[in-house]
């Protein structure tokens, strides 16, 4: 045996991933709550729906610019040094959101230095951070780090929203600013390690059998790779998976940023008070936590592709609920129905590309699968405030929301994890302590 049962007491992979459930809280909250101000500032810098849009569809463009390079970056620095830098410029450029006067500078504030920052600190290194550390419970692991986000939704809309209405939206981001660098920085620092090894550990806890005096030595730790497995990030566009993961996850990007900028702003144009919207939007994300974790749980024992497919049709339902039924039964369905799914799509992308490609540049890969997201998240938030603009109306942009989950669901069920995916894939040990794929014919589709 290579290995035995971890000892017992609590592994410090679970302090990594409070920490980085903590960091995600934070970050989260500060982004998503983006469209808890789009009227005040409509109001206060004289701007269109259209012109607040662009400011956070610049976000989301330089946010999603920025992961291959953050990726590339964790890869080669280490996930923890990436994350303090994010943290830090974050809270630094979310104190300048505040100095905001018009949308060009908000552009500048929450456009370019805050989302490029939080670039950083996205799922992108802390995903990869994650697969080091745990290889049996992935995806526990990293449904744990998504609920942070889950619950930051649950919390910090509501207490935005409620927050805006007793002060000044200047305000809410000093706030915030402090937020992050009084607690969410100090976390990063006292606690992350990129790696187990950092502190003499190995994945999951597993310690190595000690040698016996008088005995042979006990074999190296094997570690499996699949028949995909990526020693440079070019080789994964060989194959299919790369472009399955990252075409679904795009359309993961249009409809969850949508909804992040024009979800209050929606509900303002139905006459349901920006109060409400923020409570269900809360009641989404506390939903969302519970779906997340089941999700996590259930994809270490199944096929994650059939869980990924799945949560996209499902919130394709939500989006149609949006359009056929009124107002406030509208707002209160798609809350339940888009919580079940909304951010389950990330333990379950992230997981299944370190299952595919391996964990060796699975920072520079999941910075480019997050990419497609953001990019996708970008031009959605632009399009569906003209849309709006122009017809008075999100119902068309709704609509093209459905569709493109539809075609979501489809892709991720077409991903061939059994043939590809390390939990699956007949592997056989070596001398180097690597469990190389048996060959399989037409391995990159």
């Amino acid at each position: 045996m290579e290995r035995t049962d971890a000892p017992k007491g609590t592994f410090y992979g679970w302090y990594v991933v409070a920490a980085l459930f903590f960091s995600t809280f934070v970050v989260i909250g500060v982004r998503q709550g983006f469209g808890i101000f789009v009227e005040s500032w409509e109001e206060d810098f004289g701007a269109t729906t259209t012109a607040v849009s662009v400011a956070a569809g610049i976000g989301w463009l330089v946010n999603g610019v920025s992961q291959p390079f953050m990726g590339a970056l964790t890869d080669r620095v280490g996930a923890r040094r990436v994350l303090i830098f994010g943290m830090l410029g974050m809270g630094v450029s979310t104190l300048l959101v505040a100095a905001s006067t018009n949308p060009i500078m908000l552009a500048a504030t929450y456009g370019f230095l805050l989302s490029f920052s939080s670039g950083a600190i996205s799922f992108t290194p802390s995903g990869a951070l994650l697969a080091r550390w745990f290889v049996r419970r992935r995806g526990t692991a990293m449904s744990l780090l998504t609920v942070g986000g889950s619950v930051s939704g649950l919390v910090m809309i509501p207490f935005l929203a409620y927050f805006l209405l007793s002060t000044s939206w200047q305000t809410v981001w000093l706030v915030l600013g402090g937020l992050i660098l009084g607690l969410g920085l100090p976390v990063l620092i006292v606690i992350v390690r990129s790696k187990p090894e950092d502190m003499g550990l190995l994945p999951d806890g597993d310690i190595e059998e000690p040698a016996i005096k008088g005995e042979p030595a006990p074999a190296p730790r094997v570690v499996a790779v699949g028949p995909l497995a990526a020693d440079n990030w070019q080789e994964s566009f060989r194959s299919a998976p790369m472009w399955q993961l990252s075409l679904a996850y795009w359309v993961c990007g249009v409809t969850t940023a949508a909804i992040a900028v024009h979800y209050v702003r929606w509900a303002s144009s139905e006459d349901i008070s920006t109060g409400t919207a923020a409570l269900a939007f809360g009641l989404l994300s506390g939903i969302n936590a519970l779906g997340v974790l089941f999700v996590g749980s259930i994809s270490d024992r199944m096929q994650r592709k059939t869980l990924l497919g799945l949560v996209y049709l499902l919130r394709g339902l939500g989006f149609l609920a949006l359009i056929f039924l009124p107002g406030t039964v509208a707002l209160w369905t798609f809350a339940v129905i888009a919580g079940m799914s909304w951010l389950a799509t990330v333990p379950l992308t992230t997981s299944l590309a370190a299952d595919v490609y391996g964990v060796k540049k699975l920072g520079t890969l999941a910075g480019l699968i997050n990419m497609a997201h953001q990019l996708g998240g970008a031009g959605a938030v632009i399009v569906f405030g003209w849309v709006f603009d122009t017809w008075d109306t999100y119902d068309p942009a709704f609509a093209s929301g459905a569709v493109f989950l539809l075609l979501a669901g489809i892709i991720s069920f077409s991903i061939n994890e059994k043939r590809y995916s390390v939990r699956y894939a007949p592997v056989t040990p070596t001398h180097d302590g690597l469990a190389q794929p048996i060959p399989v014919v037409g391995d990159a589709d």
